[in-house]
């Protein structure tokens, strides 16, 4: 049998498509893998076509590949089906194998030490298709999977790490194994607590190129100004410097638009020393002025000159007489 597995989007490994990969040629089929959502025209005839988009705001491509390929299985958090998942697709409750040879520049590890969250936030799919917490893998399965991996590096996708049942066995795996571990889905900071932040302290975490140490975290909502700050003193207390904590916070959803709400959780965190980094819902509806909001936030220009003079001066402008005064950098 013949094999399309396409990644509709996404840079880092697709884990589904990685696991399909793996079952597939473990029953002996041919396996192509693609990120083009149209047929070369050197492309064989397939048996079974995969699509998997993780970004709702996929539905374009997603759409156009169904058109180009009628009976492709499309799967995948960008999709509204919450059914079609590997496990039900290959008859098999679990099956941890993954193919890393359809992504051979890609040398870390990548995976889930859990599955599920606590909370049952409004914009967010996880609890809707994976429930509450659970345990999955050991740190060391993870990272065996690649063979590549000879820096201990792992990407944890887990949406709650500190919630898993387990979650001290696992930080103590992470610590006496000495891994470079990415939290890169985020620390749920509202959440943690001083045992948390102490065992978190003491990890080797990185930014998604393990260049840097980096705690990802979020900020959703004006009202958890308490329990947020309690999470991130927590940490800080922990000997967690503050310019190693970037927050995503979420913009243009209980509000459109630049408001106060938002202005009042960027100048919270830019006064504890935080990276903030505006997450922009249904970008294509924000204002120009949240969108030019974004760009200033995330490329530092907030340190170097205010809001308004950002917006009076072209792009190429202020960063050439601005950013490269700044000694910070956030990537």
């Amino acid at each position: 049998m013949k094999i399309r597995l396409t990644q509709i989007d996404g840079k880092f490994p697709n884990l589904a498509l990685m696991k399909l990969s793996h079952w597939h040629k473990s029953h002996g089929h041919s396996v192509y893998f693609e990120r083009s959502i149209s047929k070369g025209l050197f492309e064989p005839d397939y048996d079974i076509i995969y699509g998997s988009a993780i970004f709702s705001t996929s539905d374009k491509k997603i759409n156009q590949f169904k058109t180009n390929f009628p009976t492709a299985i499309v799967g995948g958090t960008g999709t509204n089906d919450n059914n079609t998942t590997v496990e039900r697709i290959i008859n098999l409750s679990e099956y941890e194998y993954y193919d890393y040879d359809i992504y051979p520049k890609f040398n870390a590890s990548i995976g889930f030490s859990q599955r599920g969250c606590r909370l049952r936030c409004s914009f967010c799919v996880v609890p809707k298709k994976e429930g509450k917490n659970v345990d999955s893998n050991t740190i060391y399965d993870i990272w065996k999977q690649n063979p590549r991996n000879t820096k201990k590096q792992i990407h944890l996708l887990d949406n709650d790490f500190f919630g898993q049942p387990n979650w001290q066995e696992k930080a103590e795996e992470i610590i006496d194994g000495n891994y470079k571990v990415c939290f890169n889905q985020g620390i749920n900071i509202r959440l943690i607590n001083d045992e948390g932040a102490s065992y978190l302290s003491r990890m080797k975490f990185r930014d998604d190129s393990f260049k840097r140490r980096r705690i990802y975290t979020a900020w959703d909502n004006k009202r958890d100004e308490s329990i947020f700050l309690k999470g991130i003193n927590s940490i800080l207390n922990a000997g967690i410097k503050p310019n190693e904590i970037m927050v995503y916070f979420l913009c243009n959803y209980w509000q459109k638009g630049l408001t106060q709400d938002v202005w009042d959780r960027f100048n919270v965190m830019a006064e504890i020393g935080l990276l903030p980094y505006p997450m922009i819902f249904e970008k294509w509806t924000a204002s120009k002025e949240l969108n030019q909001f974004q760009e200033w936030v995330i490329r530092g220009g907030y340190r170097v000159t205010p809001f308004e003079t950002f917006q009076k001066e072209t792009k190429d402008q202020y960063f050439k007489r601005k950013i490269k005064k700044s000694t910070l950098t956030l990537f």
